[in-house]
């Protein structure tokens, strides 16, 4: 079975002869070109040998023009419509056209996008976006708005030039939001985002972020693939949401140890993580990004132990 068949059977329902595995982590090359992302990029997914690549977003969302900090409810007013071709984008375009040459055919590939909230916060409001949503909550619901447009837009360039699916990043975790503020300022735009995209890709992927998170408040996403911190304290478990979605789930591996731990303990993780995730719609993951330390033996052993996971 190749990578894409293997793929298509999971996403199908079906049982493939082993779980899919793909790891990631950045690259720390958002100062540069496109061209130099992508052969990193393709050089790491070729040289693990994994079964689909999850191409990270290392170029920001783009900022309105001279705005460094959003800290009231005029900044807010300032985040408009973009021409996605006249922005920083147009780097992880450039990749995404060299990655899906390379590609097709051979595997399947998916972009990463962040949810309208983390956009802002990641940029240009670190530091306020707990007082924005208190203070100015009318003005920061219609930047989120016209955030999640532009981040529309983004997605669909990417699945037209290949991608198979958007992998959305969405702050649900307790430590980062409050629920309230979740339901309010968060949820909204991120499904505005996956309505627009739905049906578009064949693997839209939800990344629940997060340690204590608010998954029952997400299991109505629209997507293909639900990912998030399985193999932490707090799960929930990859059995747990299967019963709550007809979805495939992603995980099984705790990303926060595969730095920290030797290859010979990496196997063994691994094999219980494909137990964890059982046969059917089920793709073998960390929880979130790993280290960009991370030992090569280690991650080639979680390589060796995946291929052997056909008996879960």
């Amino acid at each position: 079975m190749n990578k894409i068949e293997r793929v298509d059977m999971v996403l199908s329902g079906q049982e493939a002869d082993r779980p899919p595995l793909s790891m990631w982590y950045h690259f720390g090359v958002q100062h540069g070109s496109g061209e130099q992302f992508a052969r990193l990029s393709l050089e790491y997914f070729h040289h693990y040998d994994l079964d689909f690549l999850k191409v990270m977003s290392d170029y920001f969302y783009p900022a309105p023009e001279g705005l460094e900090t959003v800290a009231s409810a005029e900044d807010l007013k300032r985040f408009e419509p973009v021409d996605i071709d006249r922005t920083e984008w147009t780097e992880q375009f450039k990749a995404l056209k060299v990655i899906a040459r390379d590609l097709e055919g051979k595997a399947y590939f998916i972009d990463t996008a962040f949810d309208p909230w983390q956009s802002i916060r990641r940029t240009l409001a670190g530091e306020t976006i707990h007082d924005l949503m208190d203070r100015c909550p009318d003005e920061l619901l219609q930047a989120l708005d016209i955030v999640a447009d532009n981040l529309i837009a983004y997605c669909k360039r990417s699945l037209e030039l290949g991608s198979a699916g958007i992998f959305l990043s969405v702050a649900a975790g307790s430590e980062i939001v409050d629920r309230a503020h979740f339901l309010k300022f968060v949820k909204p735009p991120a499904m505005k985002v996956f309505e627009a995209i739905r049906g578009l890709g064949r693997m839209n992927t939800a990344h629940i972020h997060g340690k204590e998170l608010f998954f029952d408040d997400c299991i109505d996403f629209p997507v293909d693939v639900f990912s998030w911190w399985d193999r932490g304290p707090h799960g929930p478990s990859l059995a747990e949401v299967k019963k709550k979605t007809t979805a495939c789930v992603m995980g099984g591996i705790d990303q926060t140890i595969v730095a920290r731990k030797s290859p010979g303990f990496l196997k063994a993780h691994v094999r219980e993580g494909c137990r964890l995730g059982g046969r059917r719609r089920f793709f073998l993951a960390g929880g979130c990004s790993i280290e960009g330390w991370t030992y090569p033996a280690s991650l080639r052993a979680i390589v060796e132990a995946a291929r052997n996971c056909t008996d879960t």
